[in-house]
């Protein structure tokens, strides 16, 4: 079979890479559970598709292994990086119609093309079989000259006029930015620097950005500005002052909660029934709310106090929203039938 045939070969591919020293035949069959005459093909597939195969008699032994490098040009990959092409595109979905996404994609083609038809191709079916869907994510592709913009007022450290849409209120105003970073993050581009207007640094949406122009002044940014540390205590986007949050997720949850990392300062905890217990400090009150909402009834925030009180009242609130659609739904089912009247 095909998949059998490529799912092996790409076990073949890594055992390769792994190995400086080289892979004996005879160790490579066991490994991959086939026979001698299998793994020739298969090491002769690798090498016509362009795989830098070598091997070497040692002992009165065989070793198969790979070059160290492939070569494009002047710039050496390991067989990893070359590999790694063949999974990339799909990482770049979520950027899809924008000048990043163009950009990268070009490089990519550029890259792929020196390596010849023969391992292009076989990247390609290689590619068939590892997909990554993203998941939700903005859509950028009318925000190509704004990130145009953003990224040469990054590099050309230029400040910004723009006028921006708030989430909260909704109002329009105009602003002036330094931007010191572009940033994405759970599916959205954020563009992060000193906002003149607050006097503060701040992190903006891309896509709530209602017109974007550079001036001619120039910033020389803050030494203080780590953008690591800025950003590590967040939850989300948001950057707030780190607090400690605990919260106990149920047993029908604990897999699904203990498989991730949720952020860096996580600690967890086995609880009783079956239950395990998340710790963190992070920041972003509003983002770790909506989080702990979309669990359901299969979460409970321990602490702080206050965000227990949030979680609380919004559950409280959706509560009253559910039962007055069903009491009215039993109204008008209870409500009594209109007579018809009868012809003349």
């Amino acid at each position: 079979m095909r998949g059998d045939q490529l799912s092996r070969q790409w076990q073949l591919i890594q055992r390769l890479a792994r190995s400086r020293a080289g892979a004996a035949l005879d160790d490579l069959a066991q490994e991959l559970g086939c026979v001698r005459r299998t793994v020739y093909r298969d090491l002769d597939a690798l090498m016509f598709a362009g795989f830098p195969v070598v091997s070497e008699k040692r002992d009165g032994r065989v070793y198969y292994r790979f070059l160290e490098t492939f070569r494009i040009g002047n710039v050496p990959f390991t067989a990893d990086e070359v590999l790694a092409l063949a999974f990339s595109e799909d990482l770049l979905r979520t950027l899809e119609g924008t000048v990043l996404h163009d950009s990268i994609g070009s490089a990519l083609a550029k890259i792929r093309a020196g390596l010849g038809p023969e391992l292009s191709e076989y990247l390609s079916r290689l590619a068939e079989s590892f997909r990554v869907i993203p998941g939700p994510h903005k859509n950028y592709a009318l925000f190509r000259e704004t990130i145009q913009v953003l990224h040469n007022a990054v590099l050309g450290r230029r400040t910004l006029r723009m006028r921006y849409r708030t989430a909260r209120t909704g109002s329009i105003a105009t602003r002036k930015l330094d931007p010191y970073r572009i940033w994405y993050r759970s599916g959205g581009l954020y563009v992060v620097g000193l906002d003149h207007k607050s006097g503060e640094i701040r992190t903006f949406a891309v896509d709530r950005i209602r017109r974007l122009e550079a001036t001619a002044d120039r910033f020389t940014g803050s030494k203080d500005f780590d953008f690591d540390r800025y950003t590590g205590s967040s939850f989300g986007v948001i950057a707030e002052p780190p607090i400690r949050v605990r919260i106990r997720f149920d047993k029908n949850w604990a897999s699904f909660v203990k498989e991730r990392t949720w952020h860096a300062s996580q600690t967890l905890k086995t609880a009783a029934g079956g239950r395990v217990e998340l710790s963190m400090q992070v920041g972003g009150t509003a983002e770790i709310r909506s989080w702990v909402l979309s669990f359901g009834s299969g979460a409970e925030v321990l602490e702080p106090e206050s965000l227990r009180a949030e979680v609380e009242r919004e559950l409280a609130a959706a509560l009253r929203r559910y039962s007055a659609r069903r009491k009215a739904s039993s109204h008008r089912r209870m409500a009594p039938s209109r007579p018809t009247s009868s012809p003349a």
